[in-house]
């Protein structure tokens, strides 16, 4: 019998135990899919507050050396709750309590400021990947493949290629270029790397220690979210400085498009809607629209189309050009529901809105799951204007839920969704709305298309029922990562 490829997925976040964003959900499902395909996939991350309880983990090994002048840390092992069915994912758990165990979130503390020791807290974790990666974890447990995500591990990749031993093969997943983990160059001691390894074919990043660039540099391949998104970072619009090293990482760069929770996000079976609906029968979805409303303070007005936003408040996400319209678009009969946290002025903001619009605007500061699905199911029109979006999910989410999506054409935004043309409704294609460029009168125009297509209700049930027939779950990206993974370990045997 073949053996089973070993995987070790290593992230700094994973749904139930710890979410900030989409990084959490993929961590959660990509591997639990994994499994379902035969892969001895395991992931390894931070034992924040909780984690230990909820995974209902135990000690197992020694404790682990790390970084000079640091105590060892000690490895917990449970089973991630509420992943894939019959998955039975098993997790890692870094323990280390003077680094670790703090209140507030997995990158900053409750005020939003980032933890002043991140280099060292993420550093730690690059270092015990490495080390399993290198044969040195507990149970004798020797993944073939590590599998880094954003600048968090991106160290990992440098210490698999530093080490002097047989050693995994390692892939960095880029979820964000943008946040690219730079540090003062005088952390090297303390991390534990040569010198050497500090030039621009390095760690080294414009005077800076890159954790991001580490891992691009180092990794044997190369992942990113979207196709279109692998190509738009080997330009210096998207490339945030990195797009020379991309360009020649070329032909070990791939883009994998994220899938959904498709079990969790399911109309049909969702918990915290009011009602269950789906693609044969909508009917339930005017009962979370009524819900919804009632919510966020929303007037009780079925026939009034909602605007969602359920997002980061920040500049990326082009929450500036929705602002600038809403005054505007207020003067038609619609409403706003909006869902999200970030730049402090874009709150306040969304905030005094809501005062001025009672009943028009409904505004939540912050994340809740529950409210999030519940705006998927009520919501008519779902915004993301994006300036770049290496894939994004609540498109995907969306039109799963009946909500035909208003994008920007940029990274997965644009492999997702289709514009409504009369030729892409014709053939089955149409899902949303799409404009190209990150401006305030495109995204006008691209609203003021959808509002006027909701008038016609036998279109717009036609385009819901094609997003909502859409397979986006994480099958067909799963089987994609594995036949990565098999390029990487060709013929793989015990190590």
């Amino acid at each position: 019998m073949a053996e089973a490829l070993r995987v070790l997925y290593v992230t700094s976040e994973v749904f139930p135990l710890a979410k900030t964003g989409g990084l959490g959900d993929v961590s959660s499902v990509l591997p639990s899919t994994l499994r379902q395909l035969g892969v001895d996939a395991r992931i390894l991350m931070p034992a924040y507050p909780d984690v230990i309880a909820r995974l209902d983990a135990r000690p197992v090994g020694a404790p682990v050396p790390t970084l000079p002048s640091l105590e060892p840390v000690q490895l917990f092992q449970g089973i991630l709750p509420d992943a894939v069915p019959g998955a039975l994912t098993p997790v890692y758990a870094i323990a280390s309590p003077t680094l670790y165990a703090r209140s507030g979130g997995p990158y900053a503390d409750d005020s939003g400021h980032d933890w002043p020791d991140n280099a060292i807290r993420f550093a730690v974790l690059s270092k015990v990947a490495a080390l399993m990666g290198c044969g040195a974890g507990p149970d004798d447990w020797w993944p073939h493949i590590v599998h880094c995500n954003d600048w968090q591990s991106g160290l990992t990749p440098a210490y698999l290629a530093l080490a002097d031993s047989v050693r995994a093969r390692s892939v960095l997943s880029i979820h964000n270029l943008a946040f690219q983990g730079n540090f003062s160059p005088d952390l090297m001691p303390a991390l534990g790397l040569p010198w050497s390894c500090f030039h621009p074919r390095g760690v080294e990043f414009y005077g800076q220690i890159s954790y991001l660039k580490a891992g691009l540099h180092y990794a044997d391949h190369i992942s990113t979210v979207s196709r279109s998104y692998a190509r738009e970072i080997q330009t210096p619009e998207f490339g945030f400085g990195m797009q020379g090293l991309l360009v020649e990482a070329n032909d070990r760069l791939t883009g994998i498009m994220n899938g959904i929770d498709a079990l969790r996000w399911n109309p049909a079976t969702d918990p915290y809607l009011a009602a269950p609906y789906s693609s044969e029968d909508l009917s339930g979805k005017l009962d979370n629209k009524r819900l919804l409303q009632a919510r966020l303070a929303l007037e009780p007005d079925p026939e009034l189309p909602i605007l969602a936003l359920v997002t980061r408040l920040t500049y990326q996400k082009g929450v500036d050009l929705v602002l600038g319209l809403v005054d505007e678009l207020l003067e038609q009969p619609l409403q706003w529901a909006v869902l999200g946290s970030g730049d402090k002025a874009y709150e306040a903001q969304w905030r005094a809105l809501a005062e001025i619009y009672p009943g028009r605007v409904g505004v939540s500061i912050g994340y809740h799951e529950e409210l999030a699905h519940l705006v998927e199911a009520g919501a008519d029109l779902f915004l993301m204007p994006s300036r770049f979006e290496p894939c994004g999910l609540n498109q995907m989410y969306s039109m799963r839920y009946g909500v035909l999506p208003v994008v920007r054409r940029t990274g997965g935004l644009a492999d997702s969704v289709v514009d409504i043309t009369p030729r892409s409704l014709l053939d089955g294609a149409a899902t949303g709305f799409v404009f190209e460029n990150a401006n305030r009168e495109e995204l006008r125009a691209c609203l003021l298309r959808a509002l006027l297509l909701y008038r016609d209700q036998a279109t717009w049930r036609q385009a819901q029922l094609h997003g909502m027939r859409r397979d986006f779950s994480w099958a067909a990206s799963a089987a994609r990562y594995l036949e990565l993974y098999r390029t990487l370990q060709p013929g793989w045997s015990s190590m």
